[in-house]
């Protein structure tokens, strides 16, 4: 303040010094220092909070990021990854997959899941910055707030097996965010580099691949390809060439065995699960589940073409295609809709649009998915809905209002 006076009366003889004026300086000077230390108390307490919620509820719960650890240290010792001994813990990944775990095995289970729950909570904090870029606030103030609120327990629930889905939807956020940027060669490179990152680390990824033929981003395509290919191959340092196509062999035999006596688990929340549950004759189901994933793949083009070749259309395309993932996937569990994050916080970022019964619609749909816990519910309730696969209803409606957006609202 002195110093700005100064240069405003450069010609005017030098003031004497006058106690008043510093008062004010002194007085921001300590509500700086004071609004850094509530920072810093702020912090240390939610560490704090953290660190008790860990060692009471997620330490003693991380089952998948255990079948993981071990994938890592078979890889590391030239072993198989798909072994039928593990029953329902069989690493069912692609065997690239497993290399990021060689290092974290190399720890003692104890530290390395500690390790592994730090470095996801950092993945969620960047996961809500990049999808804030995406879809600014705007007027709601509280937009990431209440969209992490409606999907916490599939957060929670993440974070708790030690998966790792938040780490997914962060790379698949950030390929739609490289999407949408202007389309030069090194974006779409990017892009589909990102795409067969993702790919090899959950196969579900893959609904990106004729995103970008439909979209014609050739580059990024090309990209994801070549991007897959050298992964799959990075196994080859442990197993060798003839072992690691061995092993690509048995992943594929094991997958497809597996996969039928899993869609009536009570958490898959699939399409096929959702009338496997529903309809006793498989044939039967099996129809009405191709029709309808047929019908959802009809929606997706008819967004993608609504959305005309300009660049801002691929965020909520991109969003759509998350929510989808749960949905088309046979092993789509309910704690992967943490992926439909970016399409949640686009139904509330543009609430107003929708018309009044919509309104009403949607967040009692949005209640009902936060709500839907076996705390709340009981576990004879909660069973019930599981069953009756409610939650495959619940993101449809997502999906519905998505649609809407871009046929009512161009967004």
């Amino acid at each position: 303040m002195l110093i700005a006076g100064s240069f405003m009366a450069a010609d005017a003889p030098t003031p004497s010094f006058n106690p008043p004026d510093a008062a004010p300086a002194v007085r921001v000077t300590w509500l700086r220092t004071g609004n850094t230390t509530l920072k810093l108390v702020l912090v240390a307490v939610a560490l704090a909070a953290i660190s008790a919620i860990y060692a009471a509820r997620v330490r003693t719960g991380m089952t998948d990021f255990a079948v993981n650890y071990k994938a890592g240290a078979r890889l590391a010792a030239g072993e198989t990854l798909y072994q039928t001994a593990d029953g329902h813990w069989m690493f069912k990944y692609l065997p690239p997959a497993a290399v990021i775990y060689v290092p974290l095995a190399k720890l003692p289970l104890n530290v390395a899941m500690a390790v592994w729950f730090a470095m996801s909570l950092a993945a969620l904090a960047g996961l809500f910055t990049l999808a804030n870029r995406l879809v600014p606030r705007g007027h709601r103030r509280y937009l990431w707030l209440l969209a992490g609120v409606v999907l916490a327990k599939f957060f929670l629930r993440d974070l708790r097996l030690g998966q790792i889905n938040i780490f997914l939807d962060l790379l698949m956020v950030a390929i739609i965010l490289t999407l949408s940027a202007p389309p030069t060669r090194p974006a779409s490179v990017l892009a589909g580099a990102l795409t067969g990152l993702a790919i090899a680390l959950k196969p579900y990824a893959a609904i990106f691949v004729p995103y970008l033929i439909v979209r014609r981003r050739w580059s990024a395509l090309a990209a994801a390809v070549a991007a897959l290919a050298f992964l799959l191959l990075l196994p080859a340092a442990f197993y060798g060439v003839p072992g690691n196509w061995r092993v690509l062999q048995e992943w594929a035999s094991t997958l497809g065995q597996s996969t039928p006596g899993l869609l009536t688990q009570i958490d898959n929340v699939s399409v096929l699960a959702f009338f496997a549950k529903w309809i006793s004759d498989p044939g039967r189901a099996l129809a009405f589940a191709l029709a309808t994933l047929g019908a959802l793949a009809v929606l997706m083009l008819a967004v993608i073409i609504k959305g005309g070749r300009e660049r801002s259309a691929v965020v909520l395309e991109g969003a759509l295609l998350l929510t989808l993932i749960p949905l088309v996937s046979p092993l789509g569990w309910d704690y992967t809709f943490l992926l439909a994050l970016l399409g949640v916080g686009l139904v509330i970022r543009h609430f107003d649009a929708f018309p009044a019964w919509a309104r009403w619609s949607i967040a009692l749909d949005f209640a009902i998915i936060a709500l839907a816990i076996y705390d709340v519910m009981g576990r004879y309730a909660y069973g019930t809905f599981m069953q009756w696969s409610i939650t495959t209803l619940n993101f449809l409606v997502v999906v519905a209002a998505l649609a809407y957006l871009r046929f009512k609202v161009v967004c």
